[in-house]
């Protein structure tokens, strides 16, 4: 039955995607981030959903070409097209050019899809859109598993979807981390008290999910989140005291297991999984030396690239670390690029902030761009013990960042601070006189 209404929803979407691109990219956004075709069990499981759906979105971009969105050429945007072009260098120098092909096909779809993005969201109700499809895509697993933790008591990891990114649970328990603080600006703009209640249920969950993972890879992204969260919220007194009441709580509530698996992270030394993730890393990093500034490819977690870098050439490991990861496969340039995309997205976030402190009609604004770099933050914290570089969640946010400043600038010369201000002023001085 499964199958069934997947099969359905897929293909039946496809006449209004040729009607209107942006509807592609929502479901493409759907399909390749929460993976509900791995959910199913029979024909559906190994259907290319993804590939059909992109297909129908490009042929859908060509009709409609003329109404397609000014593509912004910045920092942000002409890094990621370098970082993408480099992609498609380091792999011709691999070890095991034979094993290359899924693995760039794989990430260059993601990069160029993520690109595409920009072409078509051109609004505040379509980046709100775009925002929602995020959160729920992961937020599904979020909520499933904040309940499921709840119902064993801890005791069994919370997994992700078979066959993708995040099946495994250091990886599924990251990307909740991400999701938690898209719905804390989904519940700070909505209206509605029953969708204000969804999703701060939500967040509850995502962060019992994330734990319930029991990697420690999102205990830490999670602090690290939580820390700048508390920084970027409005109301810092009541994040403080949930924070507090919630921390001991948590530790009081999760068995011994959970406590002595996240223990370990101050013993790494005498933990084998620990030092065969920094024996990968020393691998990466001398890689990286040996073949400045290039790298060795997608397909270097193989006996004979470690027998050659690896300080343990038989404790074979994959990378664990999105910097180590990039850095062992695309050389130095590649990491350089990785970081300098994210970098320069928080610049940009950083800059939307400076922008709207004092804008009351671009208050979403504001909260969209802080809580899209706290989101950065759980990743950027996490993903240094987990092997999830290509990902497309946090290149999506770097996304949104991107748009949300375009939609900030035009906003601010079509509406000067002086105007909103003075419309402020005549709203409240007749308010004033009423209270007297």
């Amino acid at each position: 039955m499964r199958d069934l209404i997947l099969t359905a929803i897929v293909f039946g979407s496809i006449p209004f995607i040729l009607k209107r691109p942006y509807i592609g990219l929502l479901v493409w956004v759907w399909l390749s981030i929460m993976n509900p075709h791995r959910l199913s069990w029979g024909f559906a499981y190994d259907m290319p959903f993804a590939m059909v759906i992109a297909s129908a979105t490009l042929v859908s971009l060509l009709i409609h070409f003329n109404t397609l969105q000014k593509f912004p050429l910045n920092g942000v945007t002409l890094t990621m097209i370098t970082f993408i072009l480099w992609l498609c260098i380091s792999p011709l120098f691999a070890f095991h050019p034979e094993n290359e092909y899924l693995y760039w096909a794989r990430a260059l779809k993601i990069q160029v899809m993520v690109l595409i993005a920009l072409f078509l969201v051109g609004n505040r109700d379509e980046l709100h859109k775009l925002v929602w499809v995020l959160a729920l895509s992961i937020g599904f697993f979020g909520v499933k598993g904040g309940l499921f933790t709840i119902a064993t008591g801890g005791s069994s990891r919370v997994w992700g979807p078979p066959g993708s990114f995040i099946e495994d649970n250091n990886h599924v328990a990251l990307a909740i981390t991400m999701a938690v603080p898209l719905f804390q600006y989904l519940q700070l703009q909505a209206e509605n008290r029953w969708v204000k209640r969804s999703c701060i249920a939500a967040m509850i969950l995502c962060v019992g999910a994330a734990l319930g993972s029991q990697s420690r890879g999102a205990l830490l992204g999670l602090g690290a989140m939580f820390a700048f969260l508390w920084l970027k919220s409005r109301n810092k007194v009541l994040i403080g005291i949930v924070l507090i009441l919630t921390i001991p709580m948590v530790f009081s509530v999760m068995p011994e297991s959970w406590t002595s698996r996240m223990s370990t992270i101050k013993t790494y030394e005498q933990d084998a999984s620990a030092l065969g993730r920094i024996n990968a890393w020393w691998m990466a990093w001398n890689l990286a030396l040996d073949r400045f500034p290039i790298g060795g490819g997608f397909a270097i977690y193989e006996r004979d690239v470690f027998a050659r870098y690896a300080p343990v050439p038989e404790d074979i490991h994959a990378a664990h670390s999105i910097y180590f990861q990039v850095l062992g496969e695309h050389g130095v340039v590649g990491l350089f690029l990785f970081l300098s995309i994210f970098a320069l997205a928080w610049i940009c976030g950083s800059s939307i902030l400076r922008k709207t402190r004092e804008r009351k009609d671009l208050e979403w604004a504001r909260d969209l761009a802080a809580m899209s770099q706290v989101s950065l933050v759980g990743y950027l914290v996490g993903g240094a013990f987990l092997s999830l570089s290509y990902f497309d969640l946090p290149y999506y946010i770097v996304v949104v960042l991107v748009i949300l400043r375009g939609l900030v600038d035009r906003q601010a010369v079509a509406t000067p601070h002086s105007v909103v201000a003075k419309h402020a002023s005549h709203v409240a001085e007749p308010e004033a006189r009423l209270r007297r």
